[in-house]
């Protein structure tokens, strides 16, 4: 395989910089920063690859939710307000016929570990949180409950080959990828391999998220990777579902997705 130089970053803002000034070639960042880098630099980046589907759950300490129905009425602890797990609960709920501002009470908390503790003090017994903080609560709370899977909720929303619920996508700069298009058909086909590798041998990519300080214990990181919807996603298919994904956060808040729905010329098509 090639070799890569990776570094992480604490947040998602202090990748961008770096990808407009160029000093990085690539970069994995949330979707919906992706096309708003894209519409922002007039295009100077492309997406490769959808690298994560969704990661939102619905868990609850309890037995009453089963599917997206027996939400109605109850109330559901969150974080994410005026940002994509809001717009993703938004759209799940109002695609299943619940209204989000009438039916079901949303109450917003400024992170997971805040949202949590109001289910572990009683105060709440439904929460929706994000993975791979969700097998790090199950520690905490045996008794929490995964009820439903929201990106296998929005598959169900959709027709045959539709949108997907997409949390993480590999941009690279365009620059990079007409100048190599050798190495950039390659590193495609690597990420995509990475990704099975991951999915395929979860006790020693655990050890090595732990390693990387993503999950301190490699154990829960182990139990977390089959939940965290690792993909390598490329092509039409990444086109269709992610498309309609920004269409669906678009249609709630244009400034989730840089203010317009980026053109044809954000995705990566290679031959």
């Amino acid at each position: 395989a090639s070799s890569y130089d990776f570094t992480m970053y604490g947040a998602a803002d202090e990748i961008v910089p770096l990808l407009v000034k160029g000093e990085l070639d690539a970069a994995a960042v949330p979707a919906n920063l992706a096309a708003t880098l894209y519409n922002k630099t007039n295009g100077a980046v492309e997406v490769a690859c959808i690298n994560t589907l969704g990661v939102l759950y619905i868990v609850e300490n309890g037995e009453t939710v089963n599917s997206v129905g027996d939400l109605k009425g109850q109330t559901i602890v969150t974080t994410g307000k005026g940002a994509t797990p809001e717009y993703v609960l938004r759209y799940v709920l109002s695609e299943n016929g619940i209204d989000p501002d009438k039916d079901v009470t949303l109450e917003y908390t400024s992170e997971a570990t805040e949202a949590l503790s109001k289910v572990q003090a009683g105060e709440a017994t439904i929460a929706m949180l994000p993975q791979p903080f969700v097998t790090v609560a199950q520690t905490q709370l045996p008794d929490l409950r995964v009820a439903l899977d929201l990106t296998e909720e929005w598959d169900k929303t959709q027709p045959e080959n539709g949108s997907s619920l997409v949390t993480g996508v590999t941009v690279c700069r365009k620059e990079v990828l007409e100048q190599n298009p050798e190495a950039a058909e390659l590193f495609v086909k690597e990420h995509g391999e990475s990704a099975e590798w991951v999915n395929a041998n979860v006790t020693d990519a655990a050890e090595l998220v732990a390693a990387a300080g993503i999950i301190e214990k490699a154990p829960i990181a182990a139990k977390a990777i089959p939940y965290c919807s690792i993909v390598c996603i490329d092509g039409e298919d990444m086109k269709t579902r992610l498309s309609g994904y920004l269409e669906a956060l678009y249609e709630m808040e244009p400034s989730a997705v840089g203010g317009q729905m980026p053109d044809d010329g954000f995705y990566y098509l290679h031959e």
